[in-house]
């Protein structure tokens, strides 16, 4: 992930629920590191195996899902995406 992209993540975080995924990341404690080396500060699950990306067909990364207001995969999209392109799919799915 671009460091751009994190920061819109960070930031959007802030307000929102947000759930990030890492994968190929290193173990729990490199990752857990990264973040606090970087000042990050969503919740982020290491996907170790790749059990999690498997589940949900990802091909790519970055990629980013955005579940709806009654838990159905809205959108999704591989390669950066910005903090204002987050928040418009978030509008649209129902949740702004």
């Amino acid at each position: 992930m671009c460091r751009l992209e994190e920061d819109s993540i960070d930031a959007l975080a802030r307000d929102r629920p947000v759930l990030t995924v890492a994968l190929d990341s290193g173990s729990d404690g490199e990752l857990k590191q990264y973040m606090t080396e970087q000042g990050l500060e969503f919740t982020v699950i290491n996907d170790r195996d790749g059990a999690i990306a498997a589940r949900y067909g990802v091909q790519g990364v970055p990629a980013s899902f955005v579940i709806g207001p009654q838990g159905d995969i809205r959108f999704t999209s591989v390669g950066y995406t910005t903090g204002v392109g987050l928040r418009l799919r978030l509008w649209l799915a129902g949740w702004e």
